[in-house]
């Protein structure tokens, strides 16, 4: 109950809905708005893993990762397990879904270095077949086609001849009562063909009356002659609807026939969308990773630059004021942290702002506050924050608070009893471990007498620093400022207060206890002088002592920071310095190399002059001088001088792109973009579909969407005839003993199949391993390459696969 108390109390409900607009699905946007925060500290590494990898996926790619297709299919599914049958609308959904899900894998795997994100996706399966079969069967608009089944396209050619034969019965009335009709017009009353009629001339023209006009002027005739058609219109229209959902029960069969797959693809797809938003919204907050610390390892809370999450949102989206940070840097042995200050200094605000990091790190997302964020993981955060008070129950602001303190130390014990045990403990006698707990306390022991609730507070927090990991508590009572002194557990804060305007800072000092203004403000708001002089004497020299003593301290602070910020600005000015000199560096350094390309032009053009002078000579001279060979001899010799200044030739950059199965491509003969469905074969074509129609084109024919040219392809070469032909004692024959299938190995476990074959071969071995996205191709020739019995190998015939398959030749 106090978990759930403490989520409200932060509002941390709004933070899932501000989360929950950068999800890209429905059901990514749900997940979001019910958050769910882990249990343990490796769930919580995990997610942030997963934040972290989109984040790093996302700056790579140009338009972000796309989650075009994916649909809530979670009802169509259950529905289809329950024998029902789905609608066009719905499994087109499914298929849309699963090339949605199949285009994050493919754009997941083809990156490296996320081995997370890998993972989750390894095992998703995408079913392009179910996806094709829903395609060739419903059209864009959810509709049945009418190559979905032979019968269909028979039951559909005889309805259009019958739709036919009943227009042109109407149309041939129309013109020969063209004086009882009230226009020229066909129309429809249900699925009946019916002429409007002048209600006058209804005789003129007898059949049935399925409609009348809203005047009454006009009725809606189905002539008798149409009738019998109309009647048997009716008949073929049952059975078209009958075959359609013969259809869409079969598919609602395939569909159903893979539903735990399915269920399995929402998840993953649902937590990648959930990981995205995660990422978007710490982008868009500015945020930074957190790194989970051990205090015990004497590692110091960092959270620099602090913001308020939800402060920052009303600042961008509802112009609310500027958010001013909060820096918390507690060292290891802090166990409870007491805030004091003014009221509306923001001391409340700086409690749910801890809160808030705490949570957002635990569900994966990065904290805002200024690299490094070093937080540790808090097994729970427990929160007294507010006024709970209540007329219906009769709770005082004091009880209320006591409740809730109370069950706040349930919540401590709760915690305790599951990581120690307390036979355990008497038999070493050693405490049990502190529970990692982070506990908000706001104006502690307020509502009753100053006395007894100092007193009560006092007594709370020394109990909360031998059972929980850290406590923040805010609170007016002096006496809590000596805490600090008595215990190197406890350490002050304060929120700063600026006496000139008479109003708060939000900035949070360490270190230095709040003091009292509450007699400074009474005199500068115009109190008579001789009732603050009273007031003073009242409450005694000592204490105005302290406030002095404060207030040397805050201003010492003061100096120190305005030091801190001219060495701060010296800093950067050395920076700007830097990087000038740096700019100065590479412009030198271009500049250089450009008169080396211009020296090496000049050197080339001054070649080039030599050698058409040269051959000038030679002509000259092999017109019958015998000196022309040494005329020749120094053209050799100059082409020498013009290989040594020769510059060496750029590498041929890689031509455009190798479409895959799933790729769209544009096509710019027909002007038309497709989809892949099948990759290039060995003579460059490939099988596109658009729309309805599917073709084969060639691959110089297409390019990407974003204009580059298909790559070549280049035929494999047949080995050179110096390899040592396989044994002649060993017939080139395919047989089962001699063919190995590794569709749909991953290329690890393809290799040890691969070993133990080669192993065992005497012979060549057909590898069939198919087209797909190539890497299992490129995988396995990689290993036959460095293969010690591999002689050579080569794609198969096209008859026995083509470039499908791979034969490699033993030694």
């Amino acid at each position: 109950m106090i978990q759930s108390e403490t989520l409200e109390l932060l509002e941390w409900h709004r933070l899932c809905q501000h989360l929950a607009t950068f999800a890209a699905t429905k059901l990514g946007a749900t997940a979001a708005r019910h958050l769910k925060i882990p249990d343990s500290q490796i769930q919580s590494q995990e997610l942030l893993e997963q934040t972290k990898e989109v984040y790093q996926l996302e700056t790579r790619l140009t338009t972000g990762l796309s989650f075009e297709g994916i649909q809530d299919i979670g009802d169509s599914l259950e529905r289809a397990e329950r024998s029902g049958v789905l609608a066009g609308d719905e499994l087109l959904a499914i298929a849309t879904t699963l090339a949605g899900a199949r285009n994050l894998r493919r754009v997941i795997d083809n990156q490296e270095d996320l081995p997370i994100l890998t993972l989750l996706v390894a095992d998703l399966r995408t079913y392009p077949e179910l996806e094709q079969e829903i395609h060739r069967c419903i059209d864009e608009r959810g509709q049945v086609t009418d190559r979905a089944s032979q019968k269909l396209g028979e039951i559909r050619t005889d309805l259009r001849r019958l739709r036919t034969q009943i227009t042109q019965k109407l149309q041939n009335i129309l013109q020969a009562k063209s004086g009882a009709v009230q226009e020229q017009l066909i129309t429809q009353r249900g699925d009946r063909f019916v002429i409007p009629v002048k209600a006058p001339q209804k005789d003129a023209i007898p059949g049935i009356v399925h409609d009348t006009s809203t005047s009454g002027a006009t009725l809606y005739v189905e002539p008798n002659s149409v009738v019998p058609l109309g009647n048997q219109l009716r008949q073929i229209i049952r059975k078209e609807q009958t075959e359609e959902e013969a259809v869409r029960r079969v598919l609602t069969q395939l569909v159903a026939a893979v539903k735990p797959d399915l269920e399995r693809l929402l998840a993953i797809a649902t937590t990648l969308d959930l990981a995205t938003a995660r990422s978007r919204y710490s982008y868009w907050l500015g945020a930074n990773p957190p790194r989970f610390i051990q205090r015990e390892d004497r590692e110091i809370i960092t959270l620099r630059n602090l913001r308020h999450p939800l402060l920052v949102w009303q600042q961008q989206h509802e112009q609310g004021q500027p958010v001013v940070p909060v820096n918390l840097l507690i060292s290891p042995q802090i166990r409870v942290v007491t805030i004091t200050g003014p009221n509306t200094g923001g001391k409340t605000v700086t409690l749910k702002t801890l809160g808030l990091a705490a949570l957002m790190a635990k569900v994966g997302l990065f904290v805002p506050a200024r690299e490094p964020v070093e937080i540790p993981w808090f097994d729970k955060v427990l929160a007294d924050i507010g006024d709970e008070q209540s007329l219906q129950q009769s709770l005082s602001t004091f009880s209320g608070h006591i409740r809730r303190i109370s069950r706040i130390l349930e919540a401590l014990e709760t915690v305790e009893s599951g990581i120690g045990n307390g036979e355990e403990q008497n038999l070493d006698h050693s405490p049990l471990p502190t529970p990692q707990s982070l506990v908000l306390l706001d104006e502690v022991g307020a509502g009753t007498d100053p006395v007894e609730g100092s007193a009560l507070a006092i007594a709370l927090l020394q109990y909360l620093a031998n059972h929980a990991q850290l406590t923040i508590a805010t609170t007016h009572f002096g006496e809590l400022k000596a805490l600090k002194y008595e215990d190197d557990r406890f350490e002050n804060a304060s929120v700063e207060f600026n006496e000139s305007t008479l109003s708060p800072t939000y900035r949070l000092l360490w270190g230095i206890p709040g003091r009292s203004n509450a007699l400074t403000i009474a005199l500068r708001l115009g109190l008579k002088p001789e009732v603050v002089q009273q007031a003073k004497t009242q409450v005694g020299e000592a204490t105005d002592e302290v406030n002095q003593v404060i207030a040397g301290l805050e201003a010492q602070r003061r100096r120190q920071e305005t030091k801190a910020a001219e060495a701060q600005s010296l800093l950067q000015q050395a920076e700007r310095l830097y990087k000038q000199v740096s700019a100065k560096a590479a412009s030198l350094e271009e500049r250089e190399s450009s008169l080396r390309a211009s020296q090496e032009i000049a050197v080339q053009q001054a070649i080039a002059q030599a050698k058409g002078e040269i051959a000038q000579v030679i002509r000259r001279l092999q017109k019958g001088t015998p000196t022309a060979q040494e005329a020749q001899q120094a053209t050799n010799a100059l082409n020498q001088i013009g290989q040594l200044y020769q510059p060496a030739t750029p590498a041929k950059p890689k031509a455009g792109f190798m479409p895959k199965v799933g790729d769209r491509v544009r096509i710019p003969k027909l002007g038309q973009i497709a989809d892949v469905i099948a990759a290039p074969d060995e003579d460059g074509e490939l099988s596109v579909r658009f729309g309805l129609m599917k073709m084969t084109v060639k691959l110089q024919d297409v390019e990407s969407l974003d204009g580059q040219k298909a790559e070549p392809v280049v035929k494999p070469k047949p080995a050179p005839a110096a390899v040592t032909p396989p044994p002649q004692n060993v017939p080139e024959i395919r047989t089962s003993q001699n063919t190995i299938d590794l569709r749909g190995k991953r290329v690890a476990d393809a290799e040890y199949i691969l070993d133990k074959a080669i192993s065992e071969a005497t012979g060549p071995v057909w590898i069939i391993h198919g087209y797909g996205t190539g890497k299992l191709r490129q995988g396995v020739h990689a290993f036959l390459q460095q293969h010690s019995r591999v002689n050579n190998y080569e794609p198969a015939e096209q008859a026995d696969g083509g470039t499908g398959v791979t034969v490699a030749h033993i030694k």
